[in-house]
C-alpha cells in the first residue's frame, strides 16, 4: 500500500477559473488548453475559485458526520436500492471492476448515496426507471435540515459542474455548446462516505478503505479533505498522495468520459487508504450525462487510424455493468441492456 506525498508540481495541475468565470477575454481557451493537458496527462486536476461556497462545503462534510452518527437501525433503514440511493454499510463493496489490481476484499467504508431529488409522484419515478428513483432521507426530527443542506450543497456543485462543460468541449476541439444537450439534465450522485478507525490488526491482506479502481462516470468533484488518505496511480505505475490545496477540489475524469473521448482522456485508477484513529469523511459528487443521451464516440476523438473502440451507449447501460460488478445492489434485470466492456 506504499504512496509517497508529492508536490503540486509533480503530480496534478491547477485550473484556476476565476479569470473564466469572470467573462476574461481569451481565458475559456487558455482553460480548455489546461484541462486537455491534465486530463490527457495526469486524469485529475485542481479546480480554485470554482465558485462553490467554503460555508456550503463546510456544512456538508458536517451533515455527512450528523448523519453517520445516527443509530446503526436508523441507517440500515434506508438500505440502498437498485437505484443505487440510500445507505451501504459497513464493507458493502467489493471494487471488482479495477483494470488495475486484484481486488479481493470488501471496503472499510460505509456510505449514504443521494441523486437529484425527484419528488415521488415524478414520471421516472412512478415508472420505476433505473437510476431515476426518490431519495432515501433519514427522519427529519432525527436530522433537522440535512435534506435542504444537501439539496443545497447538490445545486452549488451541480452549477460548478456545467460551468466546466464549455471548457471540455474547448480542450476536446468542439463548440463550446457542444454538450449543452447531453447535460441539458445531468446524472449525478453525491455519496456522503464515512470512513471508521480501523486498526491494523482489523485489516487483511489486500484490504483498503477504498481499493484501488477507476470511477464510473463523466467526472468527479471532490473537495478537500481535513485527513489525507487518498493516493492516485501515475501513467508510470507508481502511487503518489496529491497535497491538499485549502478551499479547491479535486477533480478527475471517469471511465465514461476515457470510453466518450476514446482513450484521449485517462480514467486514472485510485485508492483511499485510512490509519488515522479519526473518522473520515468524503463527500465524491459523481457528475454525468442525462441518462438516456447516445453517448457516441466524439467527433474529434476518432480518425481512419483510429476508430471508435466502443459502440454508442447510454449511462444507464454502462451503469448497470459497472453497478453490477462492485455492489451486490445493483443486478441487471433480464431486459436492460448493458454496456460492452473493455
Amino acid at each position: 500500500m506504499q504512496s509517497r506525498a508529492a508536490t503540486v508540481e509533480d503530480t496534478v495541475p491547477v485550473l484556476d477559473l476565476g479569470p473564466y468565470l469572470s467573462g476574461e477575454p481569451g481565458a475559456l481557451p487558455a482553460l480548455g488548453s489546461s484541462l486537455r493537458e491534465a486530463c490527457e496527462t495526469v486524469g485529475f486536476y485542481f479546480v480554485i475559485n470554482h465558485g462553490v461556497p467554503d460555508d456550503l462545503i463546510a456544512r456538508t462534510f458536517a451533515e455527512a458526520a450528523r448523519f453517520h452518527s445516527l443509530p446503526q437501525d436508523e441507517k440500515s433503514r434506508l438500505a440502498v436500492n437498485e437505484h443505487n440511493i440510500g445507505y451501504m454499510g459497513f464493507k458493502g463493496s467489493t471494487t471488482r471492476s479495477s483494470r488495475v489490481h486484484q481486488n479481493t476484499k470488501p471496503n472499510l467504508n460505509e456510505a449514504l448515496f443521494l441523486k437529484r431529488d425527484l419528488a415521488s409522484d415524478h414520471p421516472d419515478v412512478v415508472a420505476g426507471k433505473r437510476f431515476r428513483g426518490a431519495n432515501q432521507w433519514p427522519d427529519e426530527a432525527l436530522i433537522p435540515g440535512f435534506r435542504e443542506a444537501i439539496n443545497a450543497y447538490c445545486a452549488a456543485t451541480e452549477n460548478f459542474a456545467l460551468s466546466l462543460m464549455p471548457v471540455y468541449a474547448s480542450a476536446l476541439g468542439l463548440p463550446h455548446s457542444f454538450f449543452d444537450e447531453a447535460f441539458r439534465e445531468p446524472q449525478y450522485t453525491l455519496r456522503m462516505t464515512h470512513y471508521p478507525p480501523v486498526s491494523d490488526q482489523d485489516i487483511e491482506d489486500n484490504q483498503y478503505a477504498i481499493a484501488p479502481h477507476t470511477d464510473s462516470g463523466f467526472m468527479t468533484l471532490l473537495p478537500q479533505n481535513e485527513l489525507p488518505g487518498l493516493a492516485i496511480r501515475k501513467t508510470d505505475g507508481t502511487w503518489i498522495e496529491p497535497p491538499a490545496i485549502p478551499g479547491s477540489y479535486l477533480v478527475n475524469t471517469g471511465d465514461l468520459a476515457r470510453r466518450w473521448t476514446n482513450h484521449r482522456f485517462l480514467s486514472t485508477p485510485h485508492r483511499v487508504v485510512h490509519r488515522s484513529t479519526q473518522d473520515r469523511y468524503a463527500i465524491p459528487f459523481f457528475f454525468d450525462c442525462n441518462i438516456d443521451w447516445p453517448m457516441a464516440c466524439l467527433p474529434t476523438c476518432t480518425e481512419e487510424d483510429n476508430p471508435p473502440r466502443y459502440p454508442t451507449e447510454t449511462y444507464t447501460e454502462y451503469m448497470l455493468w459497472f453497478g453490477s460488478q462492485n455492489y451486490k445492489h445493483i443486478v441487471p434485470k433480464t431486459d436492460e441492456k448493458v454496456a460492452d466492456v473493455d
